[in-house]
């Protein structure tokens, strides 16, 4: 699946297991977003394992298997079972999408170097067809190490409904050059150097520019609006606290989701504490607290479900290795990064949307914290997708209890458009709850 928390470990690479993504799906000739002749939209895009991923603009979404002479079949959303969606492709401009019959969108596209700190970021602008000013929005990364010119399907999904798009690869990432890194004020800089090449290439067809950001992208975006001109900010399933206080939220919230004590839940957040000072340190001091916690609890029935962001990954790994891969670990992330004063300096209008089950990025102190900024009449918008996880994700729950995500929640897509087109939220957006700024 290609989603991460939002301070997800370069660890996972190295030391884990993580998906393939294959260089031959990403140039499949069929890649695009189809009109139907029902008029709804249809986007085909690259997915793991050699599928193709199709995603309508409602949120529903399925992994496509290929098949020798006979249409592909679809499975919902990232599970493994069928869902009676078929596709075939009659050749690269066409689409036969359960029984209906559609062609390839044609946009202007534009590909683009952009020079940032130190290196060149490689970069696209999409814009649909025409000559007047559209609105653009300049897609940031969370904290995936794959391309977003190669897998963001926003970069289709949006232009086809009259909004131009700015993607880039983040520095260390696809066509990009650079180190990866989670360094946000970097990551922000770069951010700010390709809106100003967005706006460049867009010249006269530039109406209102402003960022989208997804997971860790939510601590970029509002920095990068503090230091250039933005029109808008919007945030998906985002953070209003530290890095530090995902992983101790993420700790708590699922050992209670479990069924564990306040108690249990105590010892979990001692060994959470202990995996903080590795991190904050760098993996200079804290080893002897780490290894005594764990050995103090590791046998215990509830040591199983202890998660967190990092925690985790530290959990199954003596001295020797985790310093053997230290810098998979130390990739410049602040993690006792304030969030709180950048935002109360942003002027910028904001839409921040959240998922209300969210266990990557638990939801709640940051709904609080943005319900007090504006209360203080911060222009900030904040919508909660009940039901949803990390990526505003709808889910079920596979045979071992684990979530498996079938889809994006209705409204979601169709949120941000008219956000970014207006600067508003107007109607209904599924089963989301909507708090506005007072006028």
């Amino acid at each position: 699946m290609m989603r991460s928390s939002a301070l997800i470990l370069a660890a996972a690479l190295s030391l884990l297991s993580s998906a393939a993504f294959a260089d031959d799906i990403v140039g499949d000739c069929h890649i695009g977003a189809y009109r139907l002749s029902d008029d709804t939209l249809v986007d085909i895009g690259a997915s793991s394992n050699n599928l193709l991923r199709w995603r309508r603009f409602d949120g529903t979404t399925g992994a496509l298997h290929p098949h020798p002479d006979q249409p592909w079949t679809s499975t919902a959303g990232w599970s493994e079972h069928e869902d009676g969606v078929k596709a075939s492709f009659p050749d690269c401009d066409s689409i036969d999408f359960n029984g209906t019959h559609g062609r390839r969108i044609a946009f202007d596209v534009t590909d683009t170097s952009i020079k940032a700190k130190g290196v060149t970021l490689a970069g696209r602008l999409v814009l649909p067809k025409g000559d007047g000013p559209v609105p653009i929005v300049v897609l940031l990364h969370g904290s995936e190490h794959y391309s977003g010119r190669d897998f963001y399907s926003l970069q289709r999904l949006l232009p086809a409904e009259g909004i131009g798009v700015f993607v880039y690869d983040k520095r260390g990432t696809g066509k990009s050059e650079g180190k990866y890194t989670q360094d946000f004020s970097l990551l922000a800089d770069d951010a700010v150097a390709a809106m100003t090449e967005a706006r460049r290439l867009a010249g006269a067809r530039a109406g209102r520019v402003g960022f989208q950001g997804g997971s860790q992208g939510g601590w970029i975006a509002p920095l990068a609006a503090t230091r250039t001109r933005a029109d808008f900010v919007v945030v998906s399933f985002g953070l209003a606290v530290s890095p530090i206080e995902e992983d101790q939220e993420e700790v708590a919230l699922e050992m209670a989701l479990k069924g564990h004590s306040p108690a249990e839940i105590a010892k979990a957040e001692e060994v959470a504490a202990a995996a903080a000072t590795l991190m904050t340190s760098h993996f200079t001091q804290g080893f002897d607290r780490f290894d005594a916690v764990r050995a103090k609890y590791r046998d215990e029935p509830w040591y199983k479900d202890l998660h967190g962001n990092f925690t985790v990954e530290l959990l199954p790994f003596d001295k020797a290795q985790l310093l053997a891969h230290k810098s998979d670990f130390v990739m410049g992330t602040p993690m006792h990064y304030d969030a709180m004063p950048v935002l109360r300096r942003v002027t910028t209008p904001q839409l921040w949307i959240l998922g209300r089950d969210d266990l990557a990025a638990p939801s709640a102190e940051t709904s609080r914290r943005l319900l007090s900024l504006a209360d203080r009449g911060k222009p900030i918008t904040l919508a909660v997708f009940p039901n949803a996880e990390h990526g505003i994700y709808e889910y079920e729950l596979d045979a071992a209890g684990e979530r498996v995500d079938l889809r994006n929640s209705d409204g979601y897509f169709a949120m941000m458009h008219d956000y970014i087109r207006g600067g508003r939220l107007a109607g209904t957006y599924g089963q989301s709850t909507v708090i506005a700024p007072h006028p």
